[in-house]
């Protein structure tokens, strides 16, 4: 229809009413300008700020928990947290079955009250419930705790607690000669399985063998996001990328205790490769009865997991007297007596003794593991290991490989032994026995 004018325009009854909306077509909503679009989303911002805040602040709050299984482990959290100068530490011992190992945490636990940390004893192997009751006893803890710190990321009980917290700060303290292998593992994405084994699960290890906590452990040591992962170490290890390297000089140590008075012998450190399978028994007690007769030496100290069968060998097939500390050596060799030389094999105080024993006036030599003396057991990395530990240990003496004694350690007529069984008790407690 035209207009009179003859022009086009709509129809009459269209003419200034509302456009109608056509059937099936969605009526289309007025988008907001973009700087509202950008205030929200800072706002958003802001918010799950504020909240990261405050759950970090809650974190903080809670302080820092440590696990620990070893005597060693203890140690060097002692050390660690007197270099950080920590003070809100709670340190948890998950305890082991073996009682030496027992009475040397009990010692480091003494310790570290003194120096006025918590320490909580979990009997964590205790029965079959014990595993449960343990983490569900930690569980609250540890989704509160700031930061946390491990000293063994090899342990399946470690690895399983670490997938339940939520910690920011991850912190690794030395396991002895392991730390060189975990931070080896670590860089290469490989399976945290320990040098000695061959990979095989044990009965403890069926405890966890469905629980995915390997793969997830591994990606919490490995720092990404907010988290940081930092290694306290006395080991010559470089980490990889993004891990924070903190030198551990045993200060806490040479602060507490010594400098150890000396005497004239020397003094033989053991090692536990016979238990692990790795060295031959008899081979070893040859090598331990040379090193004594080439350098005058008159104490063996005793690692704590040596068996008493093969201690009852040393001390009456070569006359040593064979000590077993209630303390992590390098602890006793500082609050001494102890001898001008120390000799060991590859093992971990061929690092940290050097360290500890700085500026005392004792000479630390380490004799090498002849590759003969191996087991059919060993593993095939366990050449190498050993080889690296010894290669890259610092301010020692290196000794080859013992040769064996032209004639059977021991002969007649020789000095009986003496077997000292326990050593005495703390730094600071005289003479007093163990009272485990």
């Amino acid at each position: 229809m035209s207009s009179p004018d003859g022009a086009c325009g709509p129809p009459q009854e269209a003419a200034g009413t509302p456009a109608r909306r056509l059937l099936g077509v969605p009526r289309q909503r007025r988008r907001p300008a973009a700087h509202h679009v950008e205030a929200g989303e800072t706002a958003q911002h802001t918010r799950a700020a504020g909240r990261a805040a405050r759950r970090d602040a809650r974190r903080a709050a809670a302080g820092t928990l440590a696990f620990v299984e070893s005597p060693v482990q203890l140690l060097n959290v002692l050390e660690w947290a007197y270099r950080e100068q920590a003070t809100d530490l709670t340190v948890v011992v998950l305890a082991p079955h073996d009682p030496m190992t027992r009475g040397q945490l009990r010692r480091m636990a003494e310790l570290a009250r003194e120096e006025g940390f918590s320490v909580r004893w979990e009997e964590a192997r205790g029965g079959a419930s014990a595993p449960l009751r343990t983490i569900g006893g930690l569980t609250p803890r540890l989704r509160r705790a700031g930061r946390v710190v491990i000293g063994d990321p090899f342990s399946r009980y470690v690895q399983l607690l670490l997938t339940l917290t939520g910690a920011r700060d991850l912190v690794v303290v030395d396991d002895g000669t392991a730390t060189m292998e975990f931070i080896t593992q670590l860089a290469n994405g490989e399976r945290l399985v320990r040098w000695h084994r061959h990979g095989g699960r044990g009965p403890r290890d069926l405890l966890f063998a469905f629980a995915p906590c390997a793969a997830a452990a591994r990606r919490r040591l490995t720092p990404g996001g907010r988290r940081t992962v930092a290694l306290f170490t006395s080991m010559p290890v470089g980490p990889p990328p993004g891990i924070t390297l903190l030198s551990n000089e045993f200060a806490w140590t040479t602060r507490r205790f010594g400098p150890p008075r000396l005497t004239r012998g020397a003094d033989i450190v053991g090692t536990s490769l016979v238990e692990t399978g790795v060295v031959d028994p008899d081979r070893y007690l040859a090598a331990v009865a040379a090193l004594a007769r080439d350098h005058g030496a008159t104490r063996y100290f005793a690692h704590r997991r040596e068996s008493a069968t093969k201690l009852h060998r040393i001390a009456t097939e070569t006359g040593l007297e064979v000590v077993r500390p209630d303390l992590p050596l390098e602890l006793i060799a500082r609050r001494g007596p102890v001898g001008r030389l120390v000799l060991s094999f590859p093992s971990t105080v061929v690092h940290t003794l050097p360290l500890a024993l700085a500026g005392t006036g004792v000479g630390v030599a380490v004799c090498d593991i002849d590759p003969t003396w191996l087991t059919s057991k060993a593993s095939p990395r366990a050449e190498s290991f050993l080889s690296g530990v010894t290669g890259t240990a610092r301010g020692v003496r290196r000794l080859p490989a013992a040769p064996a004694p032209p004639s059977a350690p021991g002969t007649p007529g020789a000095e009986p032994p003496h077997v000292t069984p326990e050593a005495t008790g703390t730094p600071d407690s005289g003479n007093k026995r163990n009272r485990y």
